[in-house]
């Protein structure tokens, strides 16, 4: 029971990976705030974790409105006394050449990976520091925090920028003992990256199975994806780790992709 008595306050948490971490902080002993675009979704997977006897709830969030996320991390505090954990993990994704990626897309992927984090950590870092019991604020990267891909212009460059952010609030949070870090993982076979594949494949003009093997999983040592499990037991420690010295860190999990 690393997180026991622990708040979670999780975007995009109704499914992938941030319903695992989710699910394995419950376990852990954290009450959780399912913070997701889609309520219905949401809600269900509260009741999901409730249903194991988690304390759960479920709420409703756009991550680049900010009366949105202030009105639902102050929802999820004042059910469960505070904020104690952040997981920013909302995004979608968007492929095209940077010669044809509409501005439109450029600004609705930095808004959601790169606003939505900025907002997220606002709202709960206010919370982080009145409480006087520390905090971890964790953000979802990508092995697209160190290395470009074909396609992903305005994806890598967020997610580059996450680690900025990272560092930044690792440096103003420590007097109050709150950690920020970034997890950065390899492919993970979501439903976003299912969607890419035959996206991929169509614009490079190769098979779906072509796009897995020689794109995706090309450059890590065992042509395996990471999963979402994998990507859950980095969030609990980062989340559990008692000290700054585990703080403005990025940590990449994607069987060998990319090594630092």
């Amino acid at each position: 029971m690393q997180l026991k008595d622990k708040v979670a306050y999780i975007t995009g948490s109704a499914s992938g990976i941030g319903k695992e971490i989710a699910i394995l902080f419950a376990q852990e002993g954290a009450k959780i705030i399912i913070a997701d675009l889609n309520k219905e979704a949401a809600d269900a997977t509260a009741a999901e974790l409730k249903a194991t006897g988690a304390q759960a709830i479920g709420v409703a969030v756009d991550v680049t409105n900010e009366d949105q996320v202030n009105a639902s991390v102050e929802e999820g505090a004042a059910a469960f006394g505070g904020i104690d954990i952040l997981i920013s993990n909302a995004g979608i994704q968007i492929v095209h050449p940077v010669e044809e990626f509409s501005f439109a897309d450029w600004k609705k992927m930095l808004a959601i990976h790169l606003d939505g984090a900025f907002l997220t950590t606002k709202a709960c870092l206010k919370h982080m520091y009145a409480q006087g019991r520390g905090g971890s604020v964790i953000y979802m990267g990508s092995v697209h925090s160190k290395e470009a891909s074909l396609l992903k212009a305005p994806y890598v460059t967020a997610k580059h920028g996450l680690i900025g952010l990272a560092k930044t609030v690792a440096k103003e949070g420590a007097k109050h003992n709150v950690r920020a870090n970034v997890i950065c993982p390899g492919f993970v076979r979501t439903p976003l990256v299912e969607k890419q594949i035959p996206e991929q494949a169509k614009t490079l003009g190769i098979s779906e199975q072509e796009v897995i093997k020689n794109v995706m999983l090309k450059e890590t040592v065992d042509g395996e994806f990471t999963t979402t499990e994998d990507v859950a037991r980095v969030a609990l420690m980062f989340a559990g780790f008692p000290t700054n010295a585990l703080t403005g860190q990025s940590l990449v999990v994607s069987h060998g992709w990319f090594m630092q």
